[in-house]
């Protein structure tokens, strides 16, 4: 019987390199985003609630089962709290933290009639330490952190597990996409500011897409089985310091 996965936001950065991770470890691989992709790709606004339960309900009747859930859709919000605007807010907020409280409110029936099932919500070093200018984007990955220990709590008798990964700076899409209108705004090099985002991690080195897959890929595996409830920081070391 092959396992079935469900990845939010896996068409690019992060969530591409964990559904092309789980296909390669003979996932059946579902990626619900706005953003086609090849492989099972279902159209889904992840802030969308309906479209996310109505996403992993065909899903499941279609397939029997899920065993995995990864949340990993988000955007970044680079703004402290005077600089956030109300609509802003209640949208980072959708995608960020209702996208997965929905994904996880889907697939919990299902994992409770298998009595068992592991669910990653992906959110930060955010979710463990603060930063500036980040006023509305550490709030969601904090409610992201909570969300995964409050799940692993009420649903352990089922042998359900829920755990939270906690990248640091990943050299994604998304970084550069920050790092170009960084450059573009204040005339900074892009090679300096790129090396000088590497120097502040204590390896020395940004962190890579493939290896926050292999950490998921870990903590959905039976190898991870007494794991649950946990917020795995990987971060080259960024949030020991």
């Amino acid at each position: 019987m092959t396992n079935v996965a469900i990845v939010t936001g896996g068409s690019k950065g992060i969530g591409k390199a964990i559904v092309e991770r789980l296909e390669r470890e003979a996932y059946t691989v579902y990626n619900l985003d706005i953003t086609p992709s090849e492989g099972n790709y279902r159209h889904c606004d992840v802030s969308d609630t309906q479209q996310v339960k109505s996403a992993i309900t065909d899903i499941v009747a279609e397939e029997g089962r899920v065993d995995a859930l990864i949340s990993n859709a988000g955007r970044h919000l680079s703004a402290n709290i005077e600089n956030t605007d109300e609509a802003t807010f209640d949208a980072l907020f959708a995608l960020n933290v209702k996208g997965a409280y929905a994904a996880i409110q889907a697939v919990l029936p299902s994992m409770k009639s298998q009595q068992g099932g592991s669910i990653v919500v992906v959110a930060s070093d955010q979710a463990i330490i603060g930063k500036p200018n980040s006023f509305a984007y550490n709030l969601t990955k904090h409610a992201l952190a909570s969300m995964a220990k409050t799940t692993a709590l009420d649903y352990a008798a089922f042998n359900i597990r829920a755990n939270a990964v906690c990248p640091g700076t990943i050299e994604t899409p998304l970084f550069h996409n920050a790092i170009d209108a960084y450059c573009q705004r204040s005339g900074a090099d892009k090679a300096e500011i790129v090396a000088e985002e590497a120097a502040l991690q204590p390896l020395g080195r940004l962190g890579q897409p493939e290896e926050i897959a292999a950490l998921v890929n870990f903590l959905i595996s039976p190898e991870a089985s007494f794991i649950t409830g946990s917020l795995q920081s990987i971060d080259g070391g960024y949030t020991t310091q």
